[in-house]
């Protein structure tokens, strides 16, 4: 499967950005989805998990009540949404996907298929 990352820009803190993560090539819903970021300097963090069925919806500590994961298995895409934003979530988004994994999806090298990323500055 591949994939592709946008959405991402330039926001104040305390702003919002929905990052869009498009699928092609591989029936999307047999995937599990996971979004990460990584920050000048800094390792790839987990953010946020979401099952094939949309059943189970995971996130880091750092970015709970704050982003929603989604995804549309129709369209073939998933969703970020990021609420509440802060110059602390300035970094490159990415998705990534696999599909046997599940239990270690906190775990970069669980997903096999990543896109390109998508950069988020917030302002302070």
């Amino acid at each position: 499967v591949q994939l592709q990352a946008f959405g991402g820009g330039l926001v104040q803190a305390g702003g919002s950005l929905r990052l869009s993560c498009a699928a092609s090539g591989r029936t999307f819903s047999n995937y599990i989805l996971g979004w990460f970021r990584q920050a000048p300097g800094k390792e790839r963090e987990f953010v946020a998990y979401i099952s094939r069925s949309s059943s189970a919806a995971y996130y880091a500590d750092s970015v709970k009540g704050r982003f929603t994961i989604s995804r549309d298995n129709a369209k073939n895409t998933a969703y970020l949404q990021m609420n509440s934003l802060k110059p602390e979530d300035t970094a490159m988004y990415h998705c990534a996907a696999d599909q046997y994994g599940g239990t270690f999806y906190r775990v970069a090298r669980t997903y096999d298929y990543w896109g390109q990323g998508t950069q988020v500055t917030v302002s302070s």
